[in-house]
């Protein structure tokens, strides 16, 4: 058999797009998204090293609302990624493979990652 009588791997165009499929990428992208934003947390950690003007610095940027907005992004992405990540624990142990099991616990990840960033967010301002 050669190279050109083998089957061609199935690519983005053949597969229809679906719900778990989403997630999956998803979560390969709040994996790169905390490995990026743990720079901002180093950058932060050195800022209070370095003294009082260095830490404002970055304090006025976090406070911004550009800094605010990717602070949320960072607050959802490890939520989504803990979340997801228990999920696929799940899988590890054999369980949850069923299709409706596998939708229904697509969507406590969404909704999780959105609560917890709630509620986070919630505490970090002392409104709970």
């Amino acid at each position: 058999m050669t190279s050109r009588d083998r089957p061609l791997s199935p690519h983005l165009q053949i597969y229809r797009w679906q719900w778990t499929m989403l997630l999956s990428i998803v979560h390969r992208m709040t994996g790169v998204a905390l490995s990026v934003g743990t720079l901002l947390l180093v950058w932060w950690l050195v800022a209070v090293a370095m003294g009082p003007q260095t830490y404002a610095t970055v304090q006025a940027f976090m406070s911004h609302w550009f800094g605010r907005l990717i602070l949320l992004g960072f607050t959802w992405a490890l939520f989504y990624h803990l979340s997801n990540g228990i999920r696929h624990l799940f899988w590890d142990a054999g369980r949850g493979y069923e299709l409706s099991t596998g939708y229904g616990s697509a969507w406590l990840v969404v909704i999780a990652s959105i609560v917890l960033t709630g509620l986070a967010w919630l505490a970090g301002y002392g409104i709970i």
